[in-house]
């Protein structure tokens, strides 16, 4: 079993990075050992490496470990993007001191921007999260990994593009998908199996030339993109400004009598680039119910 403790810059806290995990029945987490299995791939290699915190807030520490052999250095490398460990956000709390989300930034300080474990997982949730309640979102999210995909150490793996590429309709309509949102899935998962989508060469594009590619993709809509560029790829500059969420925490901040146009979000926001993506992200903290535990 190999073993790696790394030294993060703080702030940086775990422990919220676990709340918001949790929501996930996919995910396993361990409150009491601040800890998670987190599955992600090498190439084609599947591994769980389980991240384990051992620090504080200020003074961050982590410790790696998992059956890894020869493809230590490229997870290693994966966990450090997924937890962002590489951007450290004090920098990025002093930017926002003198605007208006100060005292969102202060109140839920150390608080990183997480991606999903994998970047066509990421797609495949988002898509089937559309017009769902979270609850269900989960729910359905979860029946379609453990029908379909595989456990590994204890964690579960997505399916592979070419395992849902196989699925027929009827079969996602048995575990309560709609049609549409089963052909989307399945179709998405053609478009990267016939190499017509290359979600790796996506990376190295530009945010506005992603979302022009993955809006032609059937059943992905400009609130998709922008959740993959957040959520899958970690783009530091996203501001969602048709998200339900970000419009009810601006009407919160500003007392607004009403959810704020586009126009108005696009003023609110001017002086908070180039860290929009934080922004987005500490607005949604801010009226997150379980952030008041």
């Amino acid at each position: 079993m190999w073993t790696e403790s790394i030294d993060v810059i703080g702030p940086y806290n775990f422990d919220l990075v676990l709340d918001r995990l949790s929501n996930d029945p996919l995910h396993v987490v361990d409150f009491h050992n601040r800890s998670i299995k987190v599955p992600i791939f090498s190439g084609t290699i599947p591994m769980v490496i389980q991240v384990e915190a051992l620090g504080s807030t200020d003074a961050p520490s982590f410790r790696l470990s998992g059956s890894l052999g020869e493809h230590k250095e490229a997870a290693v490398d994966r966990i450090k993007d997924i937890f962002q460990w590489n951007l450290p956000l004090e920098h990025i709390h002093k930017h926002f001191e003198s605007t208006m989300l100060k005292d969102i930034f202060s109140e839920h300080r150390g608080t990183p921007l997480i991606l999903d474990f994998d970047p066509y997982g990421c797609l495949v949730k988002c898509i089937v999260h559309q017009q769902l309640n979270l609850s269900f979102a989960y729910t359905l999210t979860a029946q379609y990994v453990k029908t379909y995909g595989f456990e590994m150490d204890g964690a579960w793996f997505y399916p592979l593009p070419e395992t849902a590429a196989r699925l027929e309709v009827e079969q996602l309509r048995e575990l309560q998908f709609s049609t549409r949102k089963a052909e989307y899935l399945i179709g998405l998962s053609q478009l990267i199996v016939n190499k017509e989508l290359d979600l790796e060469e996506l990376k190295g594009q530009s945010d506005t030339e992603i979302i022009d590619t993955l809006v032609k993709v059937r059943g992905i809509g400009r609130w998709t993109a922008e959740n993959f560029l957040l959520f899958g790829l970690g783009r530091p500059n996203l501001f969602p400004v048709a998200d339900i969420g970000i419009q009810n925490a601006l009407k919160k901040l500003y007392k607004l009598e009403q959810k704020p146009t586009k126009e108005e979000m696009e003023v609110f926001s001017q002086n908070w680039d180039p860290y929009l993506s934080y922004a987005s992200l500490y607005l949604w903290r801010s009226i997150d119910k379980r952030s008041e535990k």
